[in-house]
This record gives C-alpha cells, sequence and structure tokens, in this order.
C-alpha cells in the first residue's frame, strides 16, 4: 500500500474537508456572501455538501487503506483536489480570500492536492497490485458503472467547456444561474466522479466497486438533503431538468440501500 504520510494526508483531508462542509452546510445564508467566490445559499449549501462527501470518502478509504480496495477513491479525491485548485488558478482574478472561511476553503484544496501527489510519487515508486481479490461482478452487473461514467462524465466535461448561456446553464438542471467559475466548479466534481469509476470497466471485483460507491455515499446523501432543503427554488413545470437533478441522486442512493444489505461494503462481514 501507500505510505503512512499518504494516509495521514488523507486522514487530514477528511477532518478539514468536515469542519469545511459542516460550516457550509450549516450556515449556507450566513456565509454565501462571504465565501471564496460569487455564490448563492444553495451553492454554499450544495459545496458543503461535498465537503462533507468527501470527508467521509477520506475518513473510510485512509481507515481501509488497502489499495486494490480503495484505489478508485483515492483517484476521486485527486482528481477532484488538483482541479480545483486548477480551477481557482483560473479564476484567481475573482478569488476573495478576506474571510477565514474561504481561506479554508483553499487550504483544503491546497492540503488535498498535496495528498494528490504524494499519492501519485507513493503510486509510481512502490506500484501496489490492484490484483482480483475475491467475487468479481459480471458484465451485465458492470452495466451500471458505465452509464454513470456516460451519463456524470457528460456533465462533468460540459460543466468544463461551456459558457454561461449554453443551454442548461440558465437554471435548466441547477435551479440558479451559474458564474462561469461555479460552472467549472461543479464541472470538476462531476469529472472527477466518472474518471474513476473507469477502472471498473476492466476491475471487477465487486469488493472494490462496494467499497467505492459507499465512500462516495455521504455525496448522494448531502446534495440530495441541500436540494430538498431548497427545493422551493426548482419549478419542475417550467425547468423539467430539475427533476433530472433530483433523480439523479434518487436513482442511485436507494438502489445502492438494497445492494449493501446483499453484498455488504466491500470488507468482510465476519
Amino acid at each position: 500500500m501507500l505510505s503512512n504520510a499518504s494516509r495521514s494526508l488523507t486522514y487530514l483531508c477528511a477532518v478539514l474537508y468536515g469542519i469545511l462542509g459542516t460550516l457550509l452546510f450549516q450556515f449556507p445564508e450566513q456565509l454565501a456572501p462571504i465565501f471564496a467566490w460569487k455564490v448563492t445559499a444553495f451553492m454554499t449549501m450544495t459545496i458543503g455538501g461535498w465537503c462533507i462527501g468527501n470527508a467521509w470518502l477520506a475518513y473510510i478509504t485512509a481507515r481501509r487503506w488497502e489499495w486494490k480496495l480503495v484505489y478508485t477513491s483515492l483517484m476521486y479525491l485527486w482528481l477532484f483536489g488538483i482541479g480545483e485548485l486548477i480551477v481557482l488558478f483560473v479564476f484567481r482574478d475573482k478569488l476573495n480570500l478576506e474571510h477565514p472561511i474561504a481561506w479554508l476553503y483553499f487550504i483544503t484544496i491546497i492540503v488535498n492536492t498535496l495528498a494528490a501527489f504524494t499519492g501519485i510519487f507513493d503510486y509510481l515508486r512502490i506500484r501496489p497490485s490492484n490484483e482480483l481479490s475475491g467475487r468479481a461482478i459480471t458484465k451485465v452487473q458492470s452495466l451500471p458503472a458505465i452509464s454513470f461514467v456516460a451519463v456524470v462524465g457528460f456533465l462533468g466535461l460540459y460543466g468544463l467547456i461551456a459558457q454561461i448561456g449554453a443551454p442548461g446553464t440558465n437554471a435548466g438542471i441547477f435551479p440558479e444561474v451559474m458564474s462561469l467559475f461555479t460552472l467549472r466548479s461543479f464541472g470538476v466534481f462531476y469529472f472527477s466522479l466518472a474518471l474513476a469509476v473507469l477502472p471498473y470497466f476492466w476491475d471487477r471485483s465487486l469488493n472494490a466497486i462496494l467499497h467505492h460507491s459507499f465512500a462516495a455515499y455521504g455525496l448522494i446523501i448531502f446534495i440530495t438533503a441541500a436540494a430538498f432543503v431548497y427545493i422551493r427554488l426548482f419549478n419542475f413545470s417550467e425547468r423539467p431538468g430539475g427533476l433530472a437533478y433530483f433523480g439523479a441522486y434518487l436513482v442511485v442512493g436507494i438502489p445502492l440501500i438494497f445492494v449493501y444489505r446483499k453484498y455488504g461494503t466491500g470488507v468482510s462481514r465476519n
């Protein structure tokens, strides 16, 4: 497995994302006006949901810390940190670091990126094996992963290249108009999620897939919760794309509960 330094940085990511996410999720109305860039309260709470989800993912991954089990979760975390740091750099002229909450976000992304480069260096140095162990899924069972990459990958790529005014950017799916800064940040989030699932096109380890989905489950819970808190912003009759925003999380999240009951969360139940 990777080094203790990499594991410690992953735990540190869990702590920082946990603190940041809790603040953003609990106090979106108060923190939106003083965040690192211009966002609404709903966007702030949604970003808080990302952060709490990242905290859980980083914690459970560092706790289990077996490469063949957790490597795709680490891939997501690394891609997310590097990607969001690039977004901050590209939009540095719009970055506002006057308030501690903005600095906390910035520092968290820096630590996430440091964890990413440390982990990548460790991987290149150690070359840990991700050889299949335990039960393998069938080709039919891998179809949800393929569908996830197709849909979420498209959303992520679109968020990375679309310009304001393009279809879906004017509250067509997300119920508020985003700045280009926010759109790119959302794009990095979704694109990182999709890329991290790509290995399951050829790695058919059931335990690894179960761990990955379990580690990412906090993202589903808290982002969906934020949407329900601000459900008044959605106008499903005039902008039915909002149903896709809700449906995407529910269609993934609800069936996984039954999957965990049957197969567990990626580790032995003994």
